[in-house]
């Protein structure tokens, strides 16, 4: 096992107002950070794919500087005030756009910087000093999970570099049921049935590391297409889970929900994910 390397996570960053109402997650994402320091190497930067930065094409933003990016409206004023301000990594982003070229992927590179709130939100509480660089990645919505596992295959070897492969979005994701009775339900919500058997499903098939069961989800597991009518969401869990590799079994880090049906499941990828699942220990599962 290299023990130089970091293992790629998925987290599921659901709905703004968890920036001002983290549940159970936000204990969880503040212990993130110590246990990945806790492996003994400390990121030097993260690239990060989440399911708020989108584009018809792989994009690599290699702005020298990021800010948070408030993508959304309704929410109260305080959401709206809070900030994440971090050094992007050029330098980086040009090795991800070459990594990428280089295994016959189409990107291309911007100026142009910005961290979504599947970024930001996550970020200001694992890493709250905002001291480790960022290069977010933008990708095809319409790509297959085979493709964009196929994307997190060409950046692993940035994993051993230091570089933490962070993917946001979310394990379910259906607003419309979490707004069908005309408001938002209590965060601390009981799960609706459908949700139930998605997560177990997901975490049973990833425990036996049934890879192309996974690949086929929206075809194989029970309410796919209630949990993810568009599977945008879901979808940075597959960069992730390529970057990781095959040779182990992703690991559930954090088993969470809010409002009943958005799952807030974290899972870590590849042969270190299991030592940064010891790390965290059972309490955050």
């Amino acid at each position: 096992m290299d023990t130089a390397s970091l293992p790629p996570v998925f987290v599921s960053h659901g709905s703004p107002m968890t920036a001002l109402e983290p549940g159970t997650t936000g204990p969880f994402w503040r212990r993130l950070g110590p246990a990945l320091h806790g492996l003994g190497v400390r990121p030097r930067a993260i690239v990060a794919v989440s399911a708020h930065t989108l584009a018809r094409e792989p994009v690599v933003l290699a702005a020298a500087r990021h800010g948070a990016v408030h993508d959304f409206g309704g929410f109260p004023q305080a959401l709206y005030r809070l900030r994440y301000d971090c050094d992007g990594a050029p330098e980086l982003a040009a090795q991800v756009e070459r990594l990428l070229a280089d295994a016959g992927i189409p990107v291309r590179q911007s100026a142009s910087g910005g961290l979504d709130h599947g970024i930001w939100i996550p970020l200001r509480t694992v890493f709250p000093d905002a001291d480790v660089p960022v290069v977010p990645l933008g990708w095809p919505p319409h790509w297959s999970p085979a493709q964009l596992f196929a994307l997190g295959q060409a950046l692993a070897p940035l994993t051993r570099e230091g570089v933490w492969i962070l993917a946001s979005g979310s394990v379910t994701h259906n607003l419309g049921l979490v707004f069908q009775r005309g408001g938002m339900p209590s965060l601390d919500a009981p799960e609706m049935p459908d949700s139930a058997a998605f997560r177990s499903w997901w975490v049973q098939r990833c425990e036996r590391a049934d890879w192309p069961v996974l690949l086929d989800y929206r075809q194989k597991a029970p309410a796919a297409r209630d949990m993810h009518p568009t599977d945008e969401h879901l979808l940075p869990w597959f960069v992730a889970a390529g970057a990781g590799g095959t040779t182990a079994p992703p690991h559930r880090l954090h088993n969470g929900l809010t409002y009943g049906c958005l799952g807030m499941d974290a899972y870590a990828f590849g042969p270190r994910g299991a030592d940064l699942a010891a790390t965290l220990g059972p309490a955050s599962i």
